[in-house]
């Protein structure tokens, strides 16, 4: 089975487990910390990948970074995954369920990338957008910019895009000119 599968599994696992201990929003906020944390430590991921390191160290270590700082559910959740020598996913298992939570909550990322910042008001204009076409609750923007597109945008929200930008608009041009 797929890495993906088993940390999707093991996140609707969690979820309903925090659910039936109304502790979902908490258990969120605990993997969105899980998550950064092992961004900016790639160590601790190939500490949890390790199939050479003690699974009691592999818990020692996380219960000495994540104990004052996530929740009693999170850290027995942390403990069970290890022991079943399922460490490797638990990164895994952090991104699908801050996934499977944001679909539950009706929460929609906007990845845009744009030639200059976006305004106040051109950002406002997106989120208003993406939330009347998705019917999303909330949308989280997430804005890169990108000087070669030479104006316009790119919105990418889930598996679709969107391509506003000029530098798209030439290359189409060229490519008909060419035929």
């Amino acid at each position: 089975m797929s890495e993906i599968k088993v940390a999707s599994r093991y996140a609707k696992s969690l979820i309903d487990l925090a659910v039936e201990n109304n502790g979902l929003a908490e258990s969120y906020n605990d993997m969105v910390l899980f998550e950064k944390v092992v961004d900016e430590t790639p160590e601790l991921e190939a500490i949890l990948k390790n199939p050479i390191v003690p699974l009691d160290k592999k818990t020692g270590i996380l219960n000495g970074i994540f104990a004052d700082k996530v929740g009693k559910l999170t850290l027995a959740f942390f403990k069970i995954v290890v022991n079943k020598g399922r460490s490797a996913i638990l990164f895994a298992t952090a991104k699908q369920f801050v996934q499977q939570y944001n679909q539950i909550k009706g929460i929609v990322t906007a990845d845009v990338t744009t030639a200059t910042a976006l305004s106040a008001a051109a950002k406002e204009q997106i989120v208003a957008i993406v939330k009347r076409e998705l019917g999303a609750n909330e949308v989280i923007v997430n804005e890169k910019v990108n000087d070669k597109l030479i104006g316009g945008f790119i919105l990418k929200v889930g598996d679709k895009q969107f391509d506003a930008s000029i530098a798209s608009g030439l290359s189409k041009l060229k490519k008909e000119f060419a035929q």
